[in-house]
């Protein structure tokens, strides 16, 4: 066995909990941001309305370049826009990005550490995946505007973090026989890869859900109106769902070729296995339903965050409390 690091897996520890404390400043200020948004709105429309005025009666002067019309508060696109300023979200994102260092940091201190790619435990895997969840949105960020997910996205990061530290606190060691694999490296780190993307569209149809519901009864008001339309957040949702789709369809595949590897069947019925596959039929079905059957606005956003409470069971309720050949990997 190769022997384990101890300084190293000390600093992974202890930047992990560091990570955690700057993840919880991240999703306070996304959070202020929030309450905020309300009282920027309103003034920025007062603006907006004063500008409206002038232009009626003819009047000239630098104030005509202004936007015209609410619309320019948000992008439908998630482009970017000159609307509301947002400080606070915006220290939101520089302090996630410097949690996001600390995280990596850690996770990679504890797979040197180890000697191993850092993901073959439940505490492990959990970290990981917070990782990749933030590393996806600030990647997102670069180019699309989704400040409006920051509160969930921090949130989500802190408490996978915490669960994990809590709940499943595993010192580092060497790995069974059977995660000796280099399809440990390909297979797990594409099933985190989804469950990131996965996660952030969970995130914007649960906001297509409360937007549509405002549209309907034409109270758009305070955050919502910084929240690009429910039509815009379903497309998103979708070809975001499409590259994860695939992404999780590696995963079974790949899950199912180091399964022959390790057991000497492709399928064994396995808990982990079984839920796997419902994962993928209910993605596969989100997307089918949308594109061919019409499966639009409410019908899609719950069949999507069906797809990931799904997903949820099968990492926490299937690893935990399920007879399986994936057993060690729970805790």
């Amino acid at each position: 066995m190769t022997p384990v690091n101890e300084t190293l897996a000390s600093y992974s520890e202890l930047f992990m909990l560091i990570a955690a404390f700057i993840y919880l400043a991240a999703f306070l200020l996304f959070a202020w941001d929030i309450a905020t948004a309300s009282k920027a709105v309103k003034k920025l429309e007062a603006q907006l309305a004063t500008t409206r005025s002038k232009q009626l009666i003819g009047a000239t002067g630098p104030d005509l370049d202004a936007p015209a019309t609410p619309r320019a508060l948000v992008s439908e696109d998630m482009e970017y826009t000159n609307g509301v300023k947002r400080p606070a979200a915006n220290i939101a994102v520089a302090i996630m990005a410097i949690a996001t260092l600390a995280h990596a940091f850690a996770v990679l201190a504890r797979g040197i550490a180890a000697s191993r790619v850092p993901w073959s435990n439940l505490y492990e895997f959990m970290t990981s995946g917070a990782l990749v969840i933030s590393v996806v949105y600030l990647v997102f960020l670069l180019r699309k505007d989704l400040r409006f997910v920051g509160t969930f996205v921090s949130g989500v990061v802190l408490l996978m973090m915490m669960t994990a530290t809590i709940s499943f606190p595993t010192p580092v060691g060497n790995v069974q026989p059977a995660l000796q694999s280099w399809w440990l490296i390909t297979h797990v780190s594409v099933a985190v890869l989804a469950t990131g993307l996965f996660s952030l569209t969970f995130a914007m149809s649960v906001l297509q859900l409360i937007k549509q519901r405002a549209e309907k009864h034409q109270k758009i008001t305070g955050f919502l109106r910084l929240v690009p339309s429910s039509l815009a957040l379903e497309n998103w949702s979708y070809r975001l769902n499409a590259i994860g789709f695939v992404l999780w369809t590696f995963t079974l595949i790949a899950g199912a070729i180091w399964a022959e590897q390790a057991w000497g069947r492709y399928w064994n019925w396995d808990a982990k296995e079984v839920w796997t596959f419902i994962i993928w039929v209910i993605y596969a079905g989100y997307l089918h339903a949308r594109a061919t059957r019409g499966w639009t606005g409410t019908r899609s956003a719950w069949l999507n965050i069906t797809g990931f409470f799904a997903l949820v069971f099968n990492y926490t309720i299937v690893n935990l409390y399920f007879p399986s050949l994936h057993s060690y990997a729970g805790f």
